[in-house]
């Protein structure tokens, strides 16, 4: 049986490195995840991305911001949202994610209480990286994303008293 987290109240705020813009997140998060697929190595300058989505109606951003568009691998393109300032990558949104995006969780005010539902990509993840404590764990992109989004909702009970 899982802890669940003691998740903050919502909303959730957050912003980029410069301060220039800043976001908000009112409803509960869908789920939480980590990527360690090449693309976010290279994003993040680290070992993984941090993926937190949310409902767009949920998320209100403000300041200057600038999107481009990166071809992804199954077709289609990623949208991806930066600070026009200091550059930060805030967000990103896949065709296919309909009402959600994913918000870049290192950019959240207090991201301490995030612990991830599983782990994304893991054939690229960095050697140094053990993944054996986490039983969710996929080689590429999985199919859904059903049961990471059914752990975040377990981890979550206050946001989710449904499960």
């Amino acid at each position: 049986m899982m802890t669940p987290l003691e998740t903050p109240p919502l909303p959730l705020t957050g912003g980029c490195q410069c301060g220039a813009v800043r976001y908000t997140i009112s409803g509960p998060p869908v789920v939480f995840y980590l990527c360690h697929c090449t693309e976010c190595q290279t994003q993040s300058s680290s070992a993984f991305g941090e993926s937190l989505r949310v409902r767009l109606a949920d998320f209100d951003i403000t300041g200057p911001t600038k999107v481009f568009l990166r071809p992804i691998a199954k077709g289609g393109h990623q949208t991806c949202t930066f600070c026009e300032v200091c550059g930060t990558r805030l967000t990103h949104q896949r065709d296919g994610y309909g009402d959600k995006l994913n918000v870049k969780a290192g950019t959240l005010d207090d991201a301490k209480w995030l612990v991830p539902a599983g782990h994304i990509w893991a054939s690229s993840k960095q050697a140094h990286m053990d993944l054996e404590a986490y039983d969710l764990v996929y080689p590429h992109q999985p199919e859904t994303d059903k049961d990471l989004e059914a752990r975040w909702r377990a981890m979550t009970p206050a946001w989710h008293p449904e499960g």
